[in-house]
């Protein structure tokens, strides 16, 4: 999709632009290899198979396309370098910023294409649902390990049970938004298939943390 942007997303395009926000196109997988949960079998140890199943998907837990909005403060972030959003936006009530500064104000409903811009900066992203994930659910500056153990705690992940987690980051659109950044972003590593079939198979395993 390409359109003409408007007032409000062009200003938030000249700001990225301005501090290079977005990285040139990687690979498909996000410059990662994401090994399928099937590679994970013979390990024999049924606690060492799920704890290295999680390991390997925290390359995408701990990819910046997941930080950057599952973050520790008020501000989203940006880019493979993590650094603070620009224009300058605070979380807000919901999640989903400020009055006047919505997130729902520059990001749209799908990624949009920008047009006659230069390559390090080739597209705004968009979901219906964009927003911040709630703060409970932080993972910027944690270890693998802690961010397993907070993501295992329904009172820090929405109440969800173990299975509930795994069908939500291996079908959620949003959560999906990773593998199809939009262009001039590298997605996430491998695919939400194989994460989420990662996932499933850790769960089958006890669920061990890292």
């Amino acid at each position: 999709m390409r359109l003409a942007l408007s007032p409000l997303a062009a200003l938030i395009a000249a700001s990225a632009l301005a501090a290079a926000v977005s990285t040139s196109s990687a690979s498909d997988d996000g410059g990662q290899v994401l090994r399928p949960a099937e590679d994970f079998a013979s390990i024999a140890d049924v606690a060492a198979r799920s704890k290295a199943l999680f390991e390997e998907a925290g390359k995408v837990i701990l990819h910046p396309r997941c930080v950057n909005c599952h973050v520790a403060g008020d501000s989203p972030l940006q880019g493979l370098e993590i650094r603070v959003h620009q224009p300058p936006v605070a979380r807000g009530d919901g999640d989903i910023g400020l009055p006047g500064m919505r997130c729902g104000a520059c990001h749209g409903v799908a990624n949009v294409h920008i047009v006659g811009q230069s390559e390090t900066l080739q597209s705004i992203p968009g979901h219906p649902e964009w927003r911040l994930a709630p703060v409970d659910m932080a993972w910027q500056g944690s270890t693998l390990g802690e961010i397993c153990a907070r993501i295992k705690d329904p009172d820090r992940n929405g109440g969800r049970s173990i299975a509930e987690l795994v069908e939500h980051m291996a079908g959620d659109t949003l959560v999906g938004w990773g593998w199809n950044p939009g262009a001039g972003r590298e997605p996430a590593p491998g695919s939400q298939d194989v994460f989420g079939k990662l996932l499933a198979a850790w769960a089958e395993t006890g669920a061990a943390c890292p």
